[in-house]
């Protein structure tokens, strides 16, 4: 798992970000596979390492960025975990997403010029500021750079259509399968392991995000524990049957 970076709070930093002053390589990064597309020239990765802005840190429960600001830079994740969400009309919060090391946060706001949702930190975190303006210039002149990023946004739409169908027609232990399912295919696309992991998030959070109870969340793991599909201790998971978890995301079967 990625280790959160260990920060000391501070009464003036606690929730909000704090820049560190050294630059950022994008050709020593190990998630530049994940960020950027494969075949660039050396020249290319240094126009690209030149627009880089500084590392941000962000403490945990600290906001990277807040609803209607307005937008100029993408956010790379180098270290921890987020979550975006949105308020709505009644002041709640709605969970729209959770992001980990090598994604990109900020794209919502593209079209606006203005960020439709929030992100705060799950954890101590870092992030490469991007700005914006300067990569569109690089776009013309690297067309792989380009299509790169036009996959990225492509993702992120299947992505929210995904969320929209959990949400829209799976029943309750469906989505925390697929939820979970999810989670370690994305974990394994760092090197890490797609059946032990930690959750970063609070269980609040998942059935947030869900659209069910705590509560429900709460039981549906201990069923799924009793069922042979999982170990559960405290955030950490272990997928024991992922075969099974993977029949009972896609309704072939169900948890008794």
């Amino acid at each position: 798992m990625t280790a959160a970076i260990q920060l000391v709070p501070s009464a003036a930093s606690k929730s909000e970000a704090a820049r560190i002053p050294e630059p950022n390589h994008c050709s020593s990064c190990s998630l530049h596979k994940l960020c950027l597309p494969t075949g660039l020239e050396d020249s290319e990765m240094q126009r690209l390492d030149q627009i880089i802005g500084r590392r941000r840190r962000v403490q945990r429960d600290g906001n990277l960025y807040r609803m209607n600001d307005p937008f100029t830079k993408l956010y790379a994740i180098r270290v921890g975990h987020f979550k975006t969400f949105q308020i709505n009309s009644a002041g709640e919060q709605q969970i729209t997403g959770f992001q980990m090391p090598g994604e990109l946060l900020g794209m919502d706001a593209i079209g606006a010029n203005r960020h439709h949702c929030g992100a705060v930190a799950l954890e101590d975190s870092e992030v490469c500021e991007i700005p914006f303006a300067k990569l569109e210039d690089l776009f013309a002149d690297i067309p792989t750079l380009l299509r790169h990023f036009h996959r990225l946004m492509s993702q992120e739409i299947t992505r929210e259509q995904n969320a929209m169908l959990l949400l829209g027609g799976m029943r309750a232990e469906q989505r925390l399968a697929v939820f979970l399912v999810n989670m370690g295919a994305r974990y394994a696309a760092r090197g890490y392991s797609a059946s032990n992991f930690q959750l970063r998030m609070m269980r609040e959070d998942i059935g947030n995000y869900l659209g069910l109870t705590i509560e429900s969340i709460s039981r549906l793991l201990s069923r799924f524990k009793k069922g042979g599909f999982l170990k559960v201790s405290n955030r950490e998971i272990e997928i024991l049957d992922p075969t099974g978890l993977k029949a009972l995301a896609a309704g072939a079967t169900q948890c008794h």
